[in-house]
């Protein structure tokens, strides 16, 4: 029994390593008043790190980039009201704002990649405002013929290529808003733009450039007009085959 009680609690000239840790904690935390320990109990983990979220506020939305886009779409009524003034200064007007909207129209892009602006708004508007000033000029166009010894009288001359590359544009907006609903990858990198895309975009902006300024008495040259009517056909046969390019990739990952 003796032995039991020494082997428990330990005899008097023996101490107990554990009962002494355990009264020198005691002591510390009734000296410090428990502020050790409610420190400890109050001390609040921090949250995993995550990556810092896209700003959605106003600021976010409104870049330099967008503000030029929607500068583009906004100088459209003007853009058509100064078509239909007469004297030279209206036509000068109009090209004008024409190459204007083409400038910016490569400017915000560059400005998005360069800076990393880029935002979902502005890569919506972008082609939007784009498509809505060629739609604007090509029907413009169409409700003032040429006229132009060199072509004769040929009404059709500028609506039929016009018909064909707002048709395309129509498709095509259509075809990409269908490959996002399919939430497909692939569908989406098929109807990418490509460098088809973009040399049919150069060519139909140089083509209306010239066709715009050939209405002015000062540059009513017939080479001017003629490079600017052909210039307009290559562009709506290259819409054509980009259409039936990303209509073949289509194709081929719906297969898949």
């Amino acid at each position: 029994m003796a032995r039991a009680r020494k082997k428990a609690g330990g005899g008097p000239g023996e101490t107990n390593p554990r009962g002494d840790a355990a009264s020198a904690i005691g002591s510390l935390y009734e000296c410090g008043g428990g502020k050790v320990g409610m420190q400890m109990s109050g001390r609040k983990q921090s949250p995993p790190s995550t990556p810092p979220m896209p700003q959605n506020g106003p600021g976010r939305l409104f870049t330099l980039p967008t503000v030029l886009t929607i500068g583009r779409v906004a100088a459209i009524p003007l853009f058509v009201s100064t078509f239909y003034m007469d004297g030279w200064w209206g036509a000068t007007a109009t090209t004008s704002i024409f190459l204007l909207a083409a400038i910016t129209d490569w400017l915000d892009g560059y400005i998005a990649r360069k800076m990393r602006l880029e935002t979902a708004f502005g890569a919506f508007l972008d082609p939007v405002a784009d498509k809505l000033m060629v739609a604007a000029t090509l029907v413009l166009l169409c409700t003032k013929p040429f006229e132009c010894a060199i072509f004769g009288d040929v009404p059709w001359l500028l609506t039929a290529p016009s018909i064909t590359i707002i048709g395309r544009e129509i498709t095509m907006s259509a075809v990409r808003e269908w490959a996002a609903s399919q939430n497909s990858l692939a569908l989406e990198q098929a109807v990418a733009v490509n460098k088809l895309g973009k040399w049919k975009a150069a060519t139909q902006m140089t083509a209306l450039t010239a066709l715009l300024a050939s209405r002015d008495p000062s540059m009513a040259v017939p080479s001017v007009l003629a490079s600017g009517i052909g210039l307009l056909y290559v562009s709506a046969g290259l819409a054509v085959w980009s259409l039936v390019v990303y209509t073949r990739k289509i194709w081929t990952v719906s297969l898949k």
